[in-house]
């Protein structure tokens, strides 16, 4: 029996209520540093407490790569930032084996995909070759050189950022890397509130955040979000979600069949559950609802579904798609500890 198990109750309540009060503390420490995108902060969190990656993608100065640094500091743990480039390498990601003369013998030297926060700037700049090496890293957390498996640092995330706009020497990612990333999070420019805001408060001396968590704390708490309780119909509804971008018609949304190529994978179930349970857990609470389900939906599906040619032409957005489906398919009404009032 662990010593968490030996607690009374109330001890277990008043260490849950430390943690959640913990991960309040961490979005006011990046939103202090970060002006409104308060979906953008959000949702790096939950990616983080969910173990899944995310990438941000927005017009240049919209603060992507801002926030993705201010809350490895807020987390703690080891960073690490690859500008990517068109003469990007793989070998100048995840290492390489070097020759020493001196003791006239090879020695790997491991790149600086070793880290607990890897903030890939405009990833889509980098060749397919750079982006291929990429997958192990995201979905084993592991690189392989020399014929040995070196394992990451735990806990590992990738944040990536992208620029939506440019054309010149960018090379779109490709599906199976898209579907690595448990959100694909768009970033739009900031109110006039917001930049009123900015303009006071970065253009004196801009504040600095301080660390809130550290490696270990951020590992209990992603266990805690795993023991987020799933009542069978939320399970069954995160499942529906995902088979009416499979077979629209059975769903009532016939006209999506000319819309959708391919729906998405497995791993939008398991992300959605994920993430739904992460973000229950920021808000405090141990239980999934059907409406943490739907707020993540968008964010985990939408860079997931592949459209037909006539959609694309159309200028069809996939996040339409998501939400089409969101109003059609019913969510569940569940009532949680029934009975015990």
């Amino acid at each position: 029996m662990t010593v968490a198990d030996e607690r009374s109750e109330p001890e277990r309540g008043r260490a849950r209520g430390g943690d959640i009060g913990a991960l309040r503390e961490t979005l006011a420490e990046v939103r202090r540093v970060i002006v409104g995108q308060d979906h953008m902060v959000e949702r790096l969190l939950v990616a983080l407490l969910a173990r899944g990656h995310c990438l941000l993608e927005g017009v240049p100065g919209v603060a992507k790569t801002l926030a993705a640094s201010t809350l490895a500091t807020v987390v703690g743990g080891s960073f690490a930032r690859i500008q990517f480039t068109p003469d990007l390498v793989p070998s100048d990601i995840v290492g390489t084996r070097v020759y020493h003369p001196g003791s006239e013998r090879f020695d790997v030297e491991l790149g600086p995909v070793f880290a607990n926060f890897l903030l890939a700037d405009e990833i889509n700049r980098a060749p397919a070759k750079v982006q291929s090496a990429l997958l192990e890293v995201m979905a084993e957390r592991q690189v392989t050189l020399a014929g040995k498996t070196h394992p990451l640092p735990r806990p590992f995330v990738v944040l990536a950022t992208q620029n939506p706009i440019e054309s010149e020497g960018v090379y779109p990612l490709p599906e199976v890397q898209r579907d690595r990333f448990l959100f694909k999070v768009r970033v739009s420019h900031p109110s006039a509130h917001e930049e009123l805001e900015i303009l006071q408060r970065m253009s004196v001396r801009p504040p600095v955040a301080a660390p809130v968590l550290d490696p270990e704390r951020l590992m209990k708490l992603q266990d805690m979000a795993e023991e987020v309780s799933v009542h069978h119909l939320v399970a069954d509804y995160v499942v529906r979600l995902v088979m009416a971008t499979r077979s629209p018609a059975e769903y009532g949304l016939r006209e999506l069949e000319e819309t959708i190529e391919i729906g998405v994978s497995p791993r939008a179930t398991l992300g959605l559950m994920a993430a739904g349970r992460a973000l229950a857990l920021v808000r405090g609470r141990d239980y999934l609802l059907p409406d943490d389900v739907r707020d993540v939906a968008v964010d985990v599906m939408a860079h997931r579904l592949m459209l037909t040619f006539d959609a694309l032409a159309d200028d069809v957005d996939a996040a339409d798609v998501v939400h089409r489906i969101l109003a059609t398919v019913p969510p569940p009404v569940v009532v949680w500890n029934q009975g015990t009032r």
